[in-house]
């Protein structure tokens, strides 16, 4: 497998999480969307990156004291400063928001190391300082308390689930306003084609709902003429 290519990344940049849900919807996927999450902020640039994951387990308290940030081996620490660039880091926070999957000093490094994008089903302390970065985040909710509270960070690029979906590395994650997608790494070229052409089609429709014209026959396109319509349409683009 070659991994997510310059080309395909591009172009998932231009289409729609809805667009790609229906999708693999159309492929028999029909649990590829991170349940429960959303951008700390709208009006980011669409996220897209390949999966790099964090997994946590409940913590005990004789395993997590504070001290144990001391150690250079941490796992939360050793996931920030080995995820690629333009990977996704994804933690897996067992959809529990009542610690902090991580802050802001750690998301900036994750920044200014070049990743993609990070995402959890927990939450984020330092919430309106991670917001405020130019970088997609996206989580549950505000959390103040540190992850230590409740979460031991433990294993690093192993399949995890993440907001009820199995999330495996390499796998594609897209994120926009309407949340985070991901897509199977041996598909998602052809998922890309297919979502340029849906979005392109759909810029059809639009125009011509706008126009009054009835969806019947239109969305989707069942009358001959519809298909007649939307090739010429194409030529004027």
């Amino acid at each position: 497998m070659n991994g997510l290519s310059i080309t395909t990344r591009e172009k998932l940049k231009t289409v729609s999480t809805p667009t790609i849900a229906s999708c693999l919807y159309k492929r028999g996927f029909k649990n590829q969307s991170i349940q429960d999450v959303r951008p700390l902020k709208a009006g980011k640039p669409t996220m897209v990156g390949e999966a790099f994951t964090l997994r946590y387990i409940p913590a005990r308290e004789d395993r997590n004291p504070m001290s144990i940030f001391r150690n250079a081996d941490h796992p939360q620490r050793v996931a920030i400063e080995t995820c690629p660039p333009g990977s996704v880091l994804v933690i897996d926070s067992r959809k529990d928001a009542r610690a902090a999957s991580a802050g802001d000093i750690l998301v900036t490094r994750l920044m200014m190391r070049g990743a993609a994008g990070i995402v959890t089903d927990g939450g984020f302390r330092d919430s309106a300082s991670i917001a405020n970065l130019d970088f997609p985040s996206y989580h549950n909710r505000p959390s103040a308390a540190t992850n230590l509270t409740l979460h031991e960070a433990l294993d690093i690029n192993i399949p995890i689930g993440c907001g009820d979906v199995a999330v495996f590395p390499g796998d594609v994650l897209v994120g926009d306003e309407d949340g985070v997608m991901v897509i199977p790494a041996h598909i998602v070229d052809e998922v890309a084609d297919e979502c340029i052409e849906m979005t392109r089609f759909e810029n059809f429709v639009l125009e011509k709902v706008a126009e009054g014209r009835t969806i019947i026959g239109l969305y989707p396109p069942t009358h001959e003429q519809t298909l007649v319509d939307y090739e010429e349409w194409k030529k004027n683009q």
